[in-house]
């Protein structure tokens, strides 16, 4: 069973809370999202395990069980190009559940016109994979989010 913890800290909208519906409709897969307080920060991995894919905008974060969890920090940043971001590790780094993995600010990226919510999502998750899904409330950096078995 893997906890995946939140990367950020704010509050929980849930993923039909994101605005693109790409992610609303959960086609990438299940999960939640997070309205993230605004100011700088660091996202934080979510589990432990290798990064397999490092954009400034988004990673995926593989275990060891090959559950591999994707955050999306803001919606189109990917336009960015990787402006307003910065990344404290490399593709194909180990790394820890709750280590910082990228430098952002939500504040910026929403004065940029753009939604800073953060998605959270269990690539590749089966029906009823899992469980104690957040979907509401506040969260600190580093709660549990969902558990993924």
């Amino acid at each position: 069973m893997t906890r995946v913890l939140s990367p950020v800290a704010g509050r929980v909208v849930g993923l039909a809370g994101v605005p693109d519906p790409v992610f609303a409709q959960a086609m990438v897969g299940p999960g939640t999202a997070v309205d993230p307080e605004r100011g700088p920060g660091h996202a934080l991995a979510p589990v432990t395990g290798k990064i397999v894919k490092l954009h400034p905008h988004a990673y995926v974060v593989v275990d060891d069980e090959g559950h591999g969890v994707l955050v999306h920090l803001g919606i189109d940043t990917v336009k960015l190009k990787g402006e307003g971001f910065e990344l404290l590790v490399s593709e194909g780094d180990a790394v820890t559940a709750g280590q910082p993995l990228v430098g952002w600010n939500p504040a910026a990226i929403e004065a940029g016109g753009r939604s800073p919510i953060c998605a959270v999502v269990a690539l590749d998750a089966g029906d009823g994979a899992l469980s104690d899904v957040v979907e509401s409330g506040e969260v600190t950096r580093g709660a549990e989010l969902f558990t993924w078995s």
